[in-house]
């Protein structure tokens, strides 16, 4: 078994029109591609939820509630495995100016834009992973009950 070399939190983050709040990442020389919000654990983390209620905050300016576990995903990362917990929530309130973080700091990072889609919309998008835009569509009732 590899060792795990980096583990983060992702959301899959329904707003009041049941449509996924994503960020459409634009890097120069590169297709645009589709993310959901979130990041890596830190040591200040006390949990999961709440390491993506601070990654929320610092992506979005966003809060939400509602939060469920849902999807797990692995992906090889140099000599170990990289592991991404997603999970279905609610967004409360948004706030764009309230972003925060070296992202948005460094012009050479590329864009970081705020995109709403709906899952009915969503095979026209590149939304990374593969496996996760998978998971959305197939499961839709079951997240949108979130």
């Amino acid at each position: 078994m590899r060792q795990i070399v980096r583990r983060s939190v992702r959301a899959v983050l329904l707003d009041e029109d049941d449509r996924l709040v994503l960020i459409k990442r634009i890097k120069p020389g590169q297709a645009p591609y589709w993310t959901t919000p979130g990041g890596g654990l830190e040591s200040t983390d006390v949990s999961l939820e709440a390491a993506l209620r601070r990654e929320l905050h610092e992506e979005l300016g966003a809060e939400a509630d509602r939060f469920a576990q849902v999807f797990l995903f692995t992906a090889s990362a140099g000599e170990g495995v990289s592991v991404q917990h997603f999970f279905a929530c609610r967004l409360r309130q948004l706030n764009e100016d309230a972003r925060t973080g070296e992202e948005f700091a460094d012009p050479s990072r590329g864009g970081y834009q705020l995109d709403r889609v709906a899952i009915d919309k969503l095979a026209a998008v590149d939304l990374k992973p593969d496996a996760l835009k998978e998971f959305i569509i197939s499961n839709e009732e079951a997240l949108l009950s979130v």
